[in-house]
């Protein structure tokens, strides 16, 4: 179903979104990686193979986006999927988080999807389909401490999410949101340099791999929107129901940081 599809891919230098882009060329689509980093770009680059695209772009700068969605419709004449995966945090409270810090993240992911959704969609909506997937996290739904700068983001991804998809009914461009927990990435050494979380939750952190492939089943079923680990789904329906009981039952792992 993705064999020959264009996916365009943000924060592809590192992460999930380099995992995924692997994945994506096996199923003999075409991912096209982007990100800051050249060298790490290059690095993953070859690895999916020598015809593998990839150009540097930096989400927080609405003019390189522009440029680069672009270069790829003048060398692709579409892009099929636009999975908005740049994003990074940083677990601090927030009295000792500066204003800058909510900013910055802020800047990258959620304007950051807004500004590669805004360089996209009008040639989504010319070609007449496409489909937008956003990167959010459980921090989405669910708050703990340390996490005041990075869950607002998310929230912001989600609730960004769900109105563009009834925006957008109808139109044959789908939008869809993938809401994973902890992975095992090289996000954590920015958001926890010290190790403290990562040790402790080390037991649920979920594989690059086994997300990467739910993040391909939700393109190939045009899914809405899907919560990894599956089993955490329970636990996010029952904090939103409920969440004075959950924050009495959970609060003390989630805070884990």
């Amino acid at each position: 179903m993705l064999k020959g599809k264009i996916v365009l891919i943000s924060g592809a230098s590192s992460g999930i979104g380099a995992v995924t882009a692997r994945q994506l060329a096996k199923l003999g689509a075409i991912p096209i990686l982007t990100g800051r980093s050249l060298e790490r770009l290059r690095k993953h680059a070859a690895g999916i193979g020598a015809a593998c695209p990839m150009y540097q772009m930096d989400v927080t700068d609405m003019k390189q986006v522009q440029q680069t969605v672009d270069q790829i419709i003048a060398k692709y004449g579409r892009i099929d999927v636009l999975l908005n995966n740049a994003g990074f945090g940083k677990f601090e409270t927030f009295l000792d988080a500066e204003v800058e810090s909510f900013e910055r993240m802020m800047d990258t992911n959620f304007m950051g999807v807004v500004r590669c959704t805004k360089a996209v969609l009008p040639y989504m909506l010319k070609q007449g389909s496409g489909h937008i997937v956003n990167i959010a996290s459980m921090a989405g739904k669910i708050g703990s401490s340390k996490s005041t700068g990075y869950s607002a983001t998310k929230h912001a991804v989600l609730g960004f999410t769900n109105s563009l998809r009834m925006e957008l009914n109808g139109t044959n461009i789908t939008v869809s949101a993938v809401n994973p927990g902890p992975i095992r990435t090289e996000f954590f050494d920015v958001a926890d340099p010290s190790g403290t979380y990562v040790k402790n939750v080390s037991w649920f952190m979920m594989k690059p791999e086994y997300v990467a492939s739910q993040i391909i089943k939700v393109m190939e079923r045009k899914k809405a929107e899907v919560d990894l680990p599956k089993t955490a789904a329970f636990g996010i329906k029952l904090y939103q129901l409920f969440p004075r009981i959950a924050d009495r039952v959970f609060g003390g792992w989630f805070n884990r940081k």
